[in-house]
Formats: structure tokens, sequence, C-alpha cells
């Protein structure tokens, strides 16, 4: 896959969690070169793994951090991401802060 469409894939997931979460800071990493000769590689989509920081996680266990996160993905994690690594923090939780 071009450079291009994979960072148009990593700004369309930073948009998204940005606008559905109001994420104070998102990392993501496209780790789909990790990935390329596995079978289910060969649709196209992508690996990524992404760190995101928001109140929204506040009080809320890991599960349900995790399902904010897809549901803020929504339709890419059918068409665009094949696999999503995902560590969410409050800030209170984030060290990089």
């Amino acid at each position: 896959m071009n450079e291009a469409k994979q960072q148009r894939r990593a700004d369309a997931v930073r948009q998204q969690l940005t606008d559905a979460l109001d994420a104070s800071r998102i990392e993501i990493k496209d780790v789909t070169q990790r990935h390329r000769r596995h079978a289910e590689a060969k649709d196209g989509r992508a690996h990524f793994e992404v760190v995101v920081v928001s109140e929204r996680f506040a009080a809320l266990p890991t599960l349900r951090r995790h399902r904010l996160v897809y549901d803020a993905l929504d339709q890419m994690m059918n068409t665009d991401i094949h696999s999503l690594s995902i560590k969410a923090l409050t800030p209170g939780e984030d060290s990089d802060q």
C-alpha cells in the first residue's frame, strides 16, 4: 500500500477519535508492514496501535474504554482497519502529559 494512502487512513483515525472522544492526546502507529505476509493482510486493510487519552475514560473499565474507541472508528473497522491495538488512558493515567 502506498505511503499517502496509509497517511490518509491514520489522519482519518486521528480525526474520528478526536471528534468522538475529545481526546487530549492521540498517538497512532501504523504497524501494517509487520503483518504483510499474513493471509488476513491481503484485503489491504491496516493494522494500527493507538494511544488515546481522554477524560471520557474516567471511571470506566478497560473493556468499556476500548468499546468507545471501536465505536468512534465505526465504519473504518469494516473498511480500512484490520487490527487495532488500543491503550486508552485518562489524563491522570498518562505519564507523557
